[in-house]
């Protein structure tokens, strides 16, 4: 039984074999054959992306100067129009305060003008206003005085809001 055995074993290990190598040449052709396609398709790609990547790398190369001269001359543009902006704001700053100034100045002219007309027009009345008052007052009162002595009749007051004495009894 031992021989038995033993043989059935290798004859068993045997076919294993034969199996694994069956396999193993069928894989060899699948990988060859996957091979060739990826070399057909590397070959391929290689024959269209080569000359696309060429151009691409000559376009770039050609416009590399352009691009460089347009960088430095939005770089040196920017220094330009923040340099202008700074002197811009100095000079709207002074413009602003020169005008809160002259507005300071003119509301301190405005303001004495104003006191000036005020205390002209107190004095006016002390001196011209209230002195007619009075010359008005004592011409008025010499006038009631003549009339009086020389017997006229009583003058109608002007405003017409005065009633003669004798039509107050009717």
């Amino acid at each position: 039984m031992d021989d038995n055995l033993l043989r059935i074993f290798i004859a068993l290990t045997a076919g294993a074999v034969l199996i694994q190598a069956g396999i193993l040449v069928m894989l060899y052709f699948a990988v060859s054959k996957s091979t060739a396609k990826l070399e057909a398709i590397a070959t391929e790609t290689k024959d269209r992306a080569l000359p696309a990547i060429e151009s691409a790398q000559n376009l770039l190369q050609e416009l590399r100067p352009k691009i460089e001269t347009m960088a430095t001359n939005v770089a040196e543009s920017t220094t330009l129009v923040r340099a202008q902006l700074s002197r811009l704001d100095a000079t709207l700053s002074d413009v602003l305060d020169r005008t809160r100034l002259q507005v300071i100045r003119a509301d301190e002219i405005l303001n004495r003008t104003m006191d000036k007309v005020e205390e002209t027009s107190e004095v006016v009345h002390k001196t011209v206003v209230s002195p007619l008052r009075h010359v008005s007052g004592l011409v008025s009162a010499i006038s009631t005085g003549v009339e009086v002595f020389l017997g006229q009749k009583r003058r109608q007051p002007r405003n017409g809001m005065g009633v003669p004495q004798d039509e107050m009894f009717i």
